[in-house]
């Protein structure tokens, strides 16, 4: 019985057994009842895939610009297809301008479930404040431990080899720019193998009957995409994927 029935303690045992017409002392069967572990809490890795529909990411990373000033890039991305969903550049970051980008982030009642972020002190009071009247539930990392937010520091390693660590950042528009076309890339073309080699956005498959492999530039052309006879296009035939011109 006590096999089969981890939760149950002692005086609960106890009270079966008197049920069943077994006369025996509690303390007995504390002595001889199973000892069961307790019960693991949920893997941290269990939530992630247990929530990934509900779930979102934010972080911050720092861009240097060209006259050496620090800009600050805040991301939203959601977990389930890796969209980055909102984000914005600004020099001086505050707990209200975090608190700000998570409104402008989810409007009209498109907030997820839960929120996972760091313990970094730019999520203030008004960013909490925020994230409570979005009703959203905010899940904590550890302390120095970013591999327990994946998704959104291999996000900001992928857009640091591929894009930004190539380019001269002049100012915020610039660093803009630079993002929005690098997103364009990422959620069209860039395959991820957690989507099953798929781009966020779902890219089609273009079967060789369609016609030849041409190669695209795309992110101002640090990187080469691959279409099958685009118009307009009159590129040299390429088959790979994609590739950083050298």
């Amino acid at each position: 019985m006590s096999a089969s029935n981890v939760l149950w303690g002692a005086p609960r045992l106890h009270g079966e057994l008197l049920k069943l017409g077994i006369e025996v002392s509690q303390a007995s069967v504390a002595k001889y009842m199973v000892k069961h572990r307790k019960p693991p809490s949920q893997p941290w890795r269990t939530f992630l895939e247990n929530h990934v529909k509900q779930l979102i990411s934010v972080d911050f990373f720092v861009v240097p610009t060209v006259t050496f000033r620090i800009l600050y890039v805040f991301i939203v991305l959601a977990h389930d297809r890796r969209r980055i969903l909102h984000f914005n550049v600004t020099e001086h970051p505050t707990t209200e301008w975090a608190a700000a980008q998570l409104l402008q982030a989810f409007p009209w009642d498109s907030s997820p479930r839960f929120l996972l972020r760091d313990r970094d002190r730019i999520y203030g009071a008004a960013f909490r404040a925020q994230a409570k009247t979005l009703d959203i539930t905010e899940v904590l990392t550890a302390f120095r431990s970013p591999w327990q937010s994946p998704y959104v520091e291999r996000f900001i390693g992928s857009i640091r080899r591929e894009c930004l660590n190539h380019v001269v950042i002049i100012n915020e528009i610039s660093l803009r720019r630079h993002m929005a076309s690098y997103l364009d890339y990422y959620h069209g073309s860039r395959t991820h193998l957690s989507l099953g080699e798929d781009a966020p956005d779902e890219r089609a498959v273009q079967a060789q009957e369609m016609g030849k492999i041409y190669a695209i530039p795309k992110v101002g052309g640090f990187i080469i995409d691959t279409s099958a006879e685009p118009p307009n296009v009159r590129h040299q035939n390429m088959h790979c994927k994609m590739k950083h011109y050298a």
